[in-house]
């Protein structure tokens, strides 16, 4: 039997519920590619809710490096859960977390993150089948394996919990070039059958192998990573993609903007990239509002 903590009595699920289900019918609309951005912080994620994105996700990259820490599991599950909740309760949209490789190696510790997420207001989850030390795959059973957990706890608690099932391994498989594709065909095969709702092939740009990813798929719903070189998102929507997120890229557009700032400043002793376009004062505020206190 599955054991999980008793979930908090405050706890909306139906209505949590209801977002799982709206985000999941988001990747089956039919009527354009689903463009999902990925924040760091919580005036982040308002700011692109405001924006008028149906959906949110987190980066892990942009939201430890925000809280101090490497992209890897070094963080303790309760602040990183607390970092998740703390965008979740300002957001009237899907918010999907990223919990990495699931913070442990046994099925008993996806449990534990997947049940956290779930309670931080979070109605997805993208998992990695890599280990960020090690830079080695997990075998395709174990990260089976935890897809399974994740969809446990999301039956045991009753909130339909919207799986992205990603694969590294058009980098770190084996082989040559052809191979490492292969293999990320065989394991998003895998998710697939195994109930994710989502596939997604980590660093794959190229659009012809994109379509031929696709088509190996039966065109199930498959999330690419926004980057240099990945076709526009009418070609990516023609090519059968369902799904465009960018990773961490908010963040390092942010980090470059704030570098042109200072140099601007330090060399030109100029300030026009700092005021021109800024939000004010007043919306800033904004972006820190819970959901339960907007009009």
């Amino acid at each position: 039997m599955l054991y999980l903590p008793e979930i908090k009595k405050n706890m909306n699920l139906e209505s949590q519920g209801e977002r799982a289900e709206l985000f999941r019918s988001m990747h089956h609309r039919g009527k354009g590619v689903l463009i999902l951005p990925n924040a760091w912080d919580v005036p982040s994620a308002r700011l692109f809710e405001s924006e008028g994105f149906p959906a949110i996700a987190t980066s892990s990259a942009g939201m430890l490096v925000s809280l101090g820490y490497q992209d890897n599991e070094d963080i303790g599950l309760n602040d990183y859960l607390a970092a998740i909740k703390r965008i979740a309760q300002t957001l009237s949209v899907p918010l999907s977390a990223d919990i990495l490789s699931g913070f442990g190696s046994s099925k008993k510790d996806v449990e534990i993150t997947v049940k956290g997420v779930i309670e931080s207001g979070a109605v997805g989850i993208n998992i990695e089948d890599f280990d960020h030390e090690t830079k080695k795959l997990h075998s395709l059973e174990k990260h089976l394996e935890k897809i399974k957990a994740v969809q446990e706890v999301s039956e045991t608690i009753k909130v339909p919990l919207v799986i992205n099932a990603r694969t590294d391994a058009i980098r770190y498989a084996d082989g040559d070039e052809r191979q490492r594709f292969e293999e990320v065909i065989r394991r998003c095969r895998a998710f697939r059958d195994m109930g994710a709702d989502c596939v997604y092939p980590m660093g794959l740009s190229d659009k012809t192998l994109i379509h031929e990813f696709v088509r190996a798929l039966d065109r199930f719903p498959t999330n690419v990573m926004i980057r240099k070189g990945l076709p526009s998102i009418k070609e990516l929507e023609d090519l059968g993609v369902a799904r465009v997120s960018f990773g961490p890229s908010a963040s390092y557009a942010t980090m470059g903007f704030l570098k042109r700032i200072s140099r601007e400043l330090l060399g030109n002793g100029t300030f026009s990239l700092l005021v021109n376009d800024a939000i004010s004062f007043d919306e800033l505020l904004s972006l820190a509002k819970k959901r339960e206190e907007k009009s």
